[in-house]
């Protein structure tokens, strides 16, 4: 894939042959907003994450708009066998730790892009760990790659995931504090998926994609896909977006200022949680990114 962006017609067939009436029947929809994903040309859609079951059913709502999706996975799923045959075949991107190989990643990203493909981001860099399950403060990466290539952002908020597959490691206080762990397809969940129209990031272009243009450019983004949820949950979104680094950041000063006795167990917890579980996200932002 370093040499450029392909994939398998046919291992994109079988997916579809396979997964489409498999989610047909396990999920109802709630679907709008399908005209704002575009047919043809390549494109980013930046949604919120609430669930590990996200990307597939976002992935039925994107093929259902007439697109094929296309994500950045974690590296760890291209080491299985036969998960590596049907994710290199199907064109998905892979993304590693290493600071280096993320920047490559980054780059098959722009080549997925001038091939006319359909990139699926979650700029949060892991499912929220917001109480209340609004989106957090985003990662710069997908602003980078909008910027730097001119592709179009569609935002997307979904909702109802979080009943199905609700994520382990929220904290359990909130609207997440009363989800049951483990997979409960029944009864059928209702997944509500919205798509925007593309955020207007004309007043960034030409602009050196310095810190704060990014920053600027990731919070309009996620404001947009705030809104979005809003509309799906009937709410206000909050005014200030989660920033789960500043509560990291808390912790570990409060784990700094901790009696010594508490201190290992403190900064045991704040390691668990900045390990970020979803290296498919993490993959929208390198370090160069957020210090250019």
């Amino acid at each position: 894939m370093s040499q450029g962006y392909g994939y398998s017609p046919g291992w994109r067939r079988l997916t579809i042959v396979v997964l489409r009436p498999l989610l047909f029947g396990l999920l109802k929809r709630d679907w709008r907003g399908r005209g704002n994903v575009p047919r043809k040309g390549g494109m980013i859609l930046a949604a919120n994450h609430i669930s590990e079951a996200d990307p597939l059913a976002l992935s039925h709502f994107v093929y259902e708009s007439g697109r094929y999706p296309v994500f950045l996975a974690k590296s760890q799923l291209f080491e299985v066998k036969f998960i590596k045959k049907v994710l290199y075949g199907t064109g998905q991107i892979p993304v590693y730790r290493d600071r280096t190989d993320a920047a490559l990643a980054l780059k098959d990203a722009e080549k997925a892009l001038e091939a006319g493909q359909c990139l699926i981001f979650f700029p949060e860099g892991s499912c929220t760990r917001d109480p209340e399950l609004w989106p957090m403060t985003g990662q710069t990466g997908v602003a980078r790659m909008a910027l730097k290539t001119g592709a179009a952002v569609v935002p997307v908020a979904i909702w109802g995931t979080h009943e199905l597959l609700p994520y382990p490691k929220v904290e359990k206080r909130g609207l997440a504090g009363t989800l049951k762990k483990g997979f409960h397809p029944f009864p059928r969940k209702k997944i509500k998926v919205i798509a925007g129209p593309p955020v207007d990031l004309s007043r960034y272009q030409g602009k050196p994609l310095t810190k704060s243009t990014l920053r600027e450019a990731t919070d309009e983004i996620m404001t947009t896909i705030a809104g979005l949820l809003g509309e799906l949950r009937g709410q206000e979104p909050p005014k200030e977006l989660y920033d789960h680094h500043k509560v990291l950041e808390e912790r570990r000063r409060a784990a700094a200022a901790a009696a010594p006795g508490d201190r290992s167990e403190a900064r045991a917890e704040t390691r668990a949680e900045a390990v970020r579980p979803d290296g498919a996200a993490d993959a929208g932002e390198s370090k160069e990114a957020e210090t250019a």
